[in-house]
């Protein structure tokens, strides 16, 4: 059985609600997965899992501070140990990356920086990133970033829809990789 990490940074719930949609749409995959909170992932090794999938929320233009430190300790570990090489050879494992915004200002532009940044972790580990998805999240605690931003009125964003979307584009997304 193929093995998935969904590992993710939230304050607001909504990089969560995302993070639980995509790991219910890889076990209902056939995946084996494990789902887990940066905070908890300290000892984790990605290169026991046939995909890693990364999430964060977009906080001016990057993620958050404490996820970035998160992410540089584990990329020094691995470049350490000799598994950042020049060149970048594949490893034969899988990325996905996930990024919830509200994109009041700019809209997805916010969030883009953020997808290429947490990619590109994994990207010089070897891993072949197979996509990076952008999610449309209200704006927690700001009624005004909530509902006069560029992306209009996103209160109550993602929606049981959209989390369903995600979990069955994340079933798709094992299918054709992993079967």
């Amino acid at each position: 059985m193929k093995k998935a990490l969904v590992l993710y940074c939230s304050y607001t719930g909504n990089t969560e609600k995302v993070a639980k949609a995509i790991n219910e749409g890889l076990k209902e995959a056939g995946m084996e997965t494990s789902l887990l909170k940066f905070g908890e992932a300290e000892h984790i090794d990605y290169f026991d899992y046939d995909l890693v999938c990364v999430g964060a929320p977009s906080y001016s233009w990057t993620v958050p501070i404490p996820f970035n430190e998160y992410l540089k300790k584990k990329f020094n570990h691995y470049k350490s140990i000799g598994k950042v090489l020049p060149n970048s050879p594949r490893v034969g494992k899988k990325t996905l990356v996930f990024c919830t915004y509200s994109g009041p200002h700019t809209g997805i532009d916010e969030a883009i920086p953020t997808g290429l940044y947490m990619g590109q972790f994994f990207d010089h580990m070897g891993f072949d990133v197979l996509d990076k998805w952008y999610v449309l999240s209200e704006f927690i605690g700001s009624e005004e970033m909530s509902t006069q931003g560029r992306m209009g009125d996103v209160r109550g964003l993602p929606t049981e829809k959209d989390l369903n979307d995600l979990k069955e584009k994340a079933k798709k997304l094992a299918a054709e990789n992993f079967s």
